[in-house]
């Protein structure tokens, strides 16, 4: 008995789309960079401006890193918060904390530090003795008042890179 004529096309579609598959998986896996540290600037709002008068609208900040290697730990060195104009306000962290394999730490600047200003921000700084995925780090921003809710998310950005 014969294979009937439609198989063929299938199989072959079959085989391209594995082998295409294989390909991406590949170049997925080539393009992430692996790092053995950062410094990494994040902006923060401590509060925004809103109508003519410019009427500030303060907020709650969480900074949230999030260590995205699935099997090694990286270990925060510095948590650092800065103002408008620069100027150092407050160490979140007092000694490296180690953060393992796809765990979270958050660190909150409450709606009633208005310390920061509009221009504030984190510097964190991570280090691993192995190469790792580079974590997640960003801030969201909130606030709830009366009727009025608003909300936001920045990316941290990266000042420094410690490639292996």
């Amino acid at each position: 008995m014969s294979t009937p004529v439609t198989t063929k096309p299938v199989l072959i579609v079959f085989v391209l789309l594995t082998l295409m598959s294989g390909f991406i998986t590949r170049t997925a896996d080539a393009d992430m960079r692996l790092y053995k540290g950062q410094t990494v600037y994040v902006p923060v709002y401590s509060h925004i401006y809103s109508g003519d008068r410019e009427q500030p609208f303060y907020l709650a900040a969480t900074l949230s890193i999030r260590n995205t290697d699935t099997k090694h730990a990286i270990t925060l060195t510095a948590v650092d918060y800065y103002d408008s104009d620069g100027k150092f306000l407050k160490h979140y962290l007092e000694k490296a904390l180690p953060l393992k394999a796809m765990a979270t730490r958050r660190y909150v600047v409450p709606e009633s530090d208005k310390s920061g200003g509009s221009g504030a921000k984190f510097i964190i700084k991570w280090q691993s003795g192995e190469p790792v995925a580079e974590p997640l780090i960003e801030s969201v921003m909130i606030s709830t008042k009366t009727q009025q809710g608003i909300s936001f998310t920045s990316r941290g950005r990266v000042l420094e890179a410690i490639s292996p």
